[in-house]
């Protein structure tokens, strides 16, 4: 090896040792450990301009180009920001303007707008390879308008009847009508099932996939959710299910639970994020409350899935323009608690530059990669920071304070304890922590880097408007180990600056 690559090593591992994060690495990763990047395939990044047909990005409803190829050449964008698993919205056939997926056609054949089962398969290798996970959107409710299995006598009976949901407190009909006037399939005809099965297990054994995210689960009978977890876990026992039960109320989704779906899209969470975040002043306190309820409700809370906004509903960053505020600041706010609660934070494709966008289908334009990299930077903080410490992913939840947006909390786990702090004011405020003063102890910021030292009444801190920290509690002893590994990067950094300096010297006398 080079003695400047000698040095490159000698400058990592100083880093390293003198780094205040626990790595994940010490204890066997699992899924609550997971932040999930949604990406909307048509609306990502064209990386196959063969594929486009009649795309046109001026047509909101209309194909605009992203594939799997596309994908591809961003892994390593997507895993950068601490992301470890994508969710990719329905990838198989579809009726004429699908290009959001969800109008199936063909379950085993992939949209030909997104690339052929070669490129998904290199897709699926090629994030494997970065430890990515990847998860698809499987629909198991209806198939496209007008599908030909309509006019097939054979399927005659692979329908409900043609009638729409009149009474969405009535199960049967939220099971059986047809939702958005789409065909809506028997789950109890045998045949149905049995197509619908051996279509979920041939994707996993065909492409190693990871998981799936079930589209409208609660318009399916939990009988056949019950077989369809068995049958696919029978196959590939990690895998991983993740249900949408488009629902306010936490006691409807909770009754799915049984079915063997492992994690929910936590709807109610969603609106109290949303509703906290989209300006300044507003409490956090319907957070935390819903956090004690889903530890009492769900026998596996850490598996609920948080997040801001999705392909379905109005940007987070169209409400905190409509409320006159900065996106980039709400936003900021936002992900830090989603990263630093209990759940797994699933980021819609373009949060991370925050991306404006009405309802549908304003919501799901075109992915820019030309943007403000701010967030981006942010993000990728809070994602190896979450990495890192165990506590924001294994640890209980205690709320310290909480005042009309100024809030503190803290997750602790084993002997470890991270502690959270959101300035959600307009103004700047500054809080003391008497009863987690510990002796020898101070709170090392992982974000900005402040550290905090206590003094005879505990911890001060002090955050500006729209800003927030998470605090890793370490030994005043780390403080010295920091200065002196400081030293000593700094020490390599001008011997490896003085070896180039004498090397060109070198090689002019040479010459």
């Amino acid at each position: 090896m080079k003695k400047s690559g000698m040095l490159f090593v000698l400058i990592s591992l100083l880093i390293a040792t003198v780094s205040p994060l626990t790595a994940l690495a010490s204890e066997e990763r699992k899924m609550q450990d997971e932040v999930i990047y949604s990406i909307m395939v048509d609306r990502f990044n064209n990386g196959d301009t063969s594929n486009d047909y009649d795309a046109n990005i001026n047509d909101p409803l209309a194909y605009h180009g992203g594939d799997f190829k596309g994908i591809t050449e961003k892994l390593a964008y997507i895993k950068e920001m601490g992301f470890t698993a994508i969710w990719l919205t329905p990838i198989f056939e579809n009726m004429e303007k699908g290009y959001h997926g969800y109008w199936i056609k063909d379950f085993y054949e992939t949209n030909e707008y997104f690339g052929s089962m070669e490129d998904f398969k290199t897709l699926v290798e090629e994030a494997h390879k970065l430890d990515i996970k990847v998860i698809l959107d499987f629909v198991v409710n209806h198939v496209g308008p007008n599908h030909e299995w309509l006019s097939d006598p054979t399927k005659e009976e692979w329908f409900h009847q043609n009638k729409s949901i009149s009474n969405w407190n009535n199960q049967q009909e939220v099971e059986t009508g047809w939702l958005y006037d789409l065909p809506d399939l028997d789950q109890d005809n045998p045949e149905v099932s049995k197509y619908l099965l051996d279509a979920a297990k041939w994707w996993i054994e065909e492409t190693d996939i990871d998981g799936y995210r079930l589209d409208t689960v609660k318009h399916v009978p939990k009988e056949f959710w019950t077989e369809f977890s068995a049958e696919v876990k029978s196959v590939k026992e990690s895998f991983f299910l993740i249900g949408e039960v488009w629902h306010d109320n936490p006691n409807i989704i909770v009754g799915y639970q049984d079915t063997g779906i492992d994690g929910f899209m936590d709807f109610s969470q969603n609106g109290s994020l949303r509703t906290a975040f989209e300006k300044s002043d507003q409490s956090l306190g319907w957070l935390f409350s819903n956090n004690e309820r889903n530890d009492k409700l769900f026998e596996r809370p850490e598996l609920l899935g948080q997040f801001i906004d999705n392909h379905d509903m109005q940007r987070f960053t169209n409400l905190a323009i409509q409320n006159n505020q900065d996106p980039v600041a709400r936003l900021k706010l936002g992900l830090t608690y989603m990263y630093s609660a209990p759940g797994i934070p699933i980021i819609y494709y373009g949060t991370e530059i925050a991306l404006d966008g009405g309802n549908d289908p304003d919501n799901r334009r075109m992915m820019n990669f030309e943007e403000d990299a701010e967030l981006v930077e942010y993000i990728t903080k809070l994602g190896a920071v979450r990495q890192q410490q165990l506590p924001l992913t294994r640890g209980d939840m205690e709320l310290l304070g909480d005042d009309t947006g100024w809030t503190v909390y803290k997750r602790t786990y084993a002997d470890e304890t991270v502690v959270i702090a959101i300035n959600n004011t307009s103004e700047a405020q500054t809080v003391v922590l008497d009863e987690e003063k510990e002796t020898g102890k101070e709170l090392q910021g992982l974000l900005a880097g402040e550290l905090v030292k206590p003094d005879e009444d505990g911890y001060t801190i002090h955050l500006e408007s729209g800003q927030s920290e998470i605090y890793k509690l370490v030994d005043r002893q780390n403080d010295n180990r920091l200065t002196t590994g400081i030293w000593m990067v700094s020490i390599v950094l001008m011997l490896l600056i003085l070896f180039i300096w004498f090397n060109r010297i070198k090689q002019k006398k040479l010459k």
